[in-house]
């Protein structure tokens, strides 16, 4: 299906907006997997107990893999990772939230290929 000009690496660009009800059950959630990571030192379990406690986005990041997304997808392998978490100011009205819009590079060029559109 690849011809020698196509990449064989596709990087897939996924923003989710989560609303949090239940910040102590996050909190408690992201504390238990921390101390189920036998390879984790105890200075950064440490740090990271800290930051899951004082910031929810800290702890949903903790509990959010990369992995786990992709893992049952067959004929494909995670080369690379990266995500982050931030709490915002969210109002599904406005159309800076428009998920079900085209997306556009800065050239114009259409990046939404294949995406699903927004949830409600």
């Amino acid at each position: 299906m690849s011809t020698p000009e196509t990449s064989r690496f596709v990087r897939l660009r996924l923003e989710l907006v989560l609303e949090i009800d239940d910040e102590a059950a996050l909190t408690k959630a992201a504390l238990r997997r921390l101390a189920e990571d036998e390879d984790m030192p105890d200075a950064e379990r440490t740090h990271a107990e800290n930051a899951v406690t004082e910031d929810t986005a800290e702890a949903l990041a903790y509990l959010v893999e990369p992995f786990d997304l992709v893992s049952e997808v067959p004929g494909v392998e995670l080369q690379q990772a990266s995500w982050s978490s931030e709490p915002i100011d969210y109002d599904p009205d406005s159309p800076d939230w428009d998920l079900d819009g085209d997306d556009v590079d800065e050239d114009g060029d259409d990046e939404g290929v294949g995406r699903a559109g927004g949830i409600g």
